[in-house]
C-alpha cells in the first residue's frame, strides 16, 4: 500500500505529520509524494481560525476526488479540525474513512489497519494525558533544517483561542528526550534547529516548577553540527532576564525574537486574557534591544477584536510606529465558537476589520522597507534555500524564519549548493526581500 500525507497548519502540526510518517515507515509501507498514486491519503488538518478550517475542508474534499480519479481507497483525517468537529464531519463527510484526534496520532498504524479491514472509525482520546514521548520522525523539511517540538498543549487560555480545547493542557516533553532528538538531528546534518511549542518560554514549568528554556538553549548551543538555533512563540510574560542573557551570550542562538503581542491597548489585552500591559511589554522590548546585539524582533497583531474602538486601533498603530518591529504579521480577528471572545456581543463588522488590517499592514510594510534599506552595505551569513529561473540563489539570514519572513537573493552564486551558509553583502533592501552579493 502507498501512503500519501498532506500536512496543513503550523510547524507543530508538521512535526506530528513527520512522526506519523516515521511510524508508517517502520511498518514498511511505501510513502509517496504523489496523492494521485496513493492508496491511503492522510490529511493532517488545522482548525485554529476560519480560514484554516476552510483550507482543511477544501483539501480533504480535493483528496477525496482521488477515490474517483486516482488510486485512493481510504481517506484519513487527523489534526485539530478532526479533533474539534469529529462528530459533525464523520456524519457529513462519508468520504472520510477515519478521524484521528490530536492526542491519538501516534496510533496511526493501528488506524490504517482498521480502515484496511473495512472499518470506519473515529479514534479520539481525552486530552488528559499527552503523547509527549515521540517516536522517530521522517523529516519532510530540507535536510539542513528541522523543527524541535519541546511541549504540547497550552494553558494560557487567551479568550480568542481554541487551542487549549484542541490540544489539551501544557505538557513539556522530557528534557533528556528533547536533547537526544536534537543530538540525532545534528548528527543527521541539520544546521538550523527551530524550537517550537505553543509557548516555548513555559518549557519545564509544569514538570519541574522552573522555566528550563535558558538551560535548554545552553545545552543545544553545545551540540556539534548545529549552526543556528531559532526559537519561536516566545510569550512575553515568562521572558526572564536569564532567557535574555541566553539570547545575548550564546553564539548559535539566532538573535531573533518571535514574540506574539496581539495588541497594545491595555483594555483589549485584558479582554483577550493576556498577561501583560503595554508598559510591561515596552519595558521588555527595551531590555531586549539594549542587551541583545543585532536583534530582530518579530510579532503578530490581531485587528478587529470584539470591542476594538477607533481609539484602540489608533493606540495600536502608535505602538507599531514607535517600536518599529523588523517583521510583523497582522490577522483579522476570527470569531470562533467555543471561545470566550466568540460569545462577546460587540463583534466588529467585517469591512472594518478588513480596513484596519490593510492600514496596519501598510504601516508595517513601510517600516520593514526602511529597515531593509538601512541594511544596505551590511554583511550577513545567508543560508541558501534554492535557485530561481535565472539561477539566482535565494535564502535567509538569522534575521528571517522560514515560510514567515522575507527572502535574500544572492548574486555571484556560482557553485553554491542548497544548505550552504555564505557571506553576503546587502546591496538593495525592499519591503519583503533584499538583494546581496556573495563575498
Amino acid at each position: 500500500m502507498k501512503i500519501g500525507m498532506v500536512s496543513l497548519g503550523c510547524p507543530k502540526n508538521l512535526v506530528d505529520s513527520e512522526v506519523m510518517l516515521g511510524l508508517i515507515r517502520e511498518k514498511q509501507l511505501e510513502i509517496t509524494n504523489n496523492s494521485e498514486d496513493a492508496d491511503i491519503i492522510i490529511v493532517n488538518t488545522c482548525g485554529f481560525i476560519e480560514s484554516a478550517k476552510e483550507e482543511s475542508i477544501n483539501t480533504v474534499l480535493q483528496m477525496a476526488e482521488y477515490k474517483q480519479t486516482g488510486s485512493c481507497k481510504y481517506l484519513i483525517m487527523t489534526g485539530c479540525l478532526g479533533q474539534r468537529y469529529a462528530d459533525e464531519l464523520f456524519e457529513s463527510m462519508p468520504e472520510i474513512d477515519a478521524i484521528v484526534g490530536t492526542d491519538s496520532f501516534t496510533d496511526i498504524s493501528w488506524v490504517i489497519e482498521q480502515v484496511m479491514s473495512g472499518k470506519r472509525l473515529k479514534h479520539l482520546e481525552k486530552l488528559t494525558s499527552k503523547n509527549v514521548i515521540l517516536p522517530p520522525r521522517m523529516l519532510t523539511t530540507p535536510g539542513y533544517m528541522a523543527y524541535l517540538k519541546i511541549a504540547e498543549g497550552c494553558d494560557n487560555c487567551c479568550s480568542y483561542c481554541i487551542i487549549p480545547q484542541l490540544r489539551g493542557p501544557y505538557t513539556s516533553r522530557p528534557y533528556d528526550e528533547v536533547m537526544a532528538e536534537a543530538k540525532a538531528l545534528a548528527e543527521s546534518g541539520v544546521k538550523e534547529l527551530i524550537v517550537v511549542a505553543q509557548d516555548t518560554t513555559r518549557y519545564g514549568e509544569d514538570t519541574t516548577g522552573n522555566l528550563l528554556l535558558p538551560q535548554l538553549l545552553r545545552d543545544l548551543n553545545a551540540l556539534e553540527g548545529i549552526q543556528w538555533i531559532r526559537v519561536m512563540y516566545l510569550y512575553p510574560n515568562n521572558f526572564t532576564d536569564e532567557l535574555i542573557d541566553a539570547f545575548a551570550s550564546l553564539d548559535k542562538v539566532c538573535k531573533y525574537i518571535d514574540i506574539p503581542l496581539q495588541h497594545a491597548s491595555d483594555r483589549l489585552l485584558d479582554s483577550m486574557n493576556r498577561y501583560d500591559t503595554r508598559a510591561q511589554v515596552e519595558e521588555l522590548l527595551h531590555k531586549l534591544r539594549t542587551r541583545v546585539k543585532n536583534i530582530t524582533i518579530r510579532t503578530t497583531f490581531i485587528v478587529g477584536f470584539p470591542g476594538e474602538t477607533e481609539e484602540d486601533f489608533a493606540e495600536l498603530k502608535d505602538f507599531v510606529a514607535q517600536q518599529r518591529f523588523e517583521n510583523a504579521g497582522v490577522f483579522q480577528y476570527s470569531q470562533e465558537e467555543g471561545t470566550v471572545a466568540g460569545a462577546m456581543e460587540n463583534q466588529i463588522a467585517p469591512e472594518v476589520k478588513e480596513n484596519r488590517y490593510h492600514e496596519l499592514m501598510a504601516l508595517q510594510a513601510e517600516i520593514s522597507e526602511e529597515i531593509h534599506q538601512a541594511r544596505e552595505g551590511a554583511e550577513l551569513d545567508v543560508l541558501v534555500e534554492g535557485f530561481d529561473e535565472d539561477n539566482l540563489a535565494y535564502g535567509r539570514s538569522a534575521h528571517e524564519a522560514p515560510d514567515i519572513d522575507g527572502t535574500i537573493f544572492i548574486e555571484n552564486a556560482e557553485n553554491l549548493q542548497i544548505g550552504d551558509i555564505v557571506r553576503v553583502r546587502i546591496s538593495q533592501g525592499f519591503t519583503y526581500e533584499m538583494v546581496g552579493e556573495r563575498i
